[in-house]
C-alpha cells in the first residue's frame, strides 16, 4: 500500500512539474518574448513556483525511497550493475542538473531579467523543460525494464 502510494506521489508531481514548465515555454514565455517584457514570466513564477518547488521535493524524495526498492540498496548501482541501476544514476545525474539550473536561475537570473536576463531566461527554462521530459522517459523505463 504504502508503494502504491508513494509512486502515485511520485507521478503526482511529475506531472506538476512538467505540466508547469510546459506551460511557461509554451505560454508565459513565448508572450514576453513577443512583448519584450518579462512580465508574463514572473507572474507566472509568483503563481506557480512554490507549488513547483513542492512538487519537485515530493518527486525527490519519493523517487529515492522509489529507487532503492528497486535497487535493493544503493551499493547495487555499482555492485551489481543493470539496466535499472544504470537508469536510476543517469537519472540522479539529471535531477542534479536540474537542481543546479533551477537554483541558478532563480537566483540569479529572475533577479535580472528586467535587464536583459530574458535571452537567458528562455535558454534556462527550455534546458529544464527538456530535462523535465527526459526524467519521465527514464522513469518510465526504470519502472518497466527498458524501452525496448
Amino acid at each position: 500500500m504504502l508503494y502504491k502510494l508513494l509512486l502515485m506521489l511520485h507521478i503526482l508531481g511529475a506531472c506538476v512539474w512538467i505540466g508547469g514548465h510546459i506551460v511557461l515555454v509554451g505560454m508565459a514565455l513565448p508572450k514576453a518574448l513577443r512583448e519584450n517584457n518579462p512580465g508574463p514570466i514572473l507572474e507566472f513564477e509568483r503563481g506557480y513556483g512554490r507549488l513547483g518547488l513542492t512538487a519537485l521535493a515530493i518527486q525527490l524524495a519519493t523517487g529515492l525511497w522509489l529507487a532503492e526498492r528497486w535497487l535493493g540498496a544503493w551499493s547495487a548501482i555499482f555492485n551489481e550493475p543493470t539496466l535499472q541501476g544504470r537508469l536510476v544514476l543517469l537519472k540522479l545525474t539529471a535531477l542534479l542538473i536540474t537542481l543546479m539550473l533551477a537554483g541558478y536561475t532563480y537566483h540569479r537570473v529572475l533577479p535580472r531579467i528586467d535587464h536583459g536576463g530574458l535571452k537567458s531566461f528562455t535558454l534556462l527554462s527550455g534546458s529544464t523543460t527538456v530535462l523535465a521530459i527526459f526524467m519521465l522517459i527514464l522513469g518510465v523505463g526504470i519502472r518497466t525494464g527498458g524501452f525496448f
